[in-house]
């Protein structure tokens, strides 16, 4: 699923002509591309989707919408595990889908 997801701009920098943003999602950071939004400032919340900052949003909506995201088990889902991922991509822990296997062995 993909969705627009609020985040707090903590890092500004112009990157070959193009406004990029540091941007935390409730303890996952990303780099986001801020040209439809380009005075958005560090601190200020923007909906980000797929990579660029949409919208600007205010603090008070931005974290309820994180709160709920989580609750629901969406901002997991949106943004996963990434040093679980990586992990299981390059064979040194066991990902998802090789436990599934082993629990599923067990059986």
């Amino acid at each position: 699923m993909c969705l627009a997801v609020p985040g707090k701009v903590v890092e500004i920098e112009e990157r070959d002509g193009t406004r990029m943003a540091t941007v935390d999602f409730g303890g996952v950071v990303k780099e986001v591309c801020l040209e439809y939004v380009p005075d958005l400032a560090v601190g200020e919340y923007a909906i980000v989707h797929v990579g660029f900052a949409l919208q600007r949003l205010d603090e008070e909506s931005a974290r309820q919408t994180l709160a709920l995201f989580e609750e629901l088990g969406l901002l997991q889902e949106e943004f996963g595990d990434p040093w679980e991922a990586a992990a299981a991509e390059a064979g040194t822990v066991p990902g998802p889908a090789v436990k599934d296997e082993a629990q599923e062995a067990q059986r």
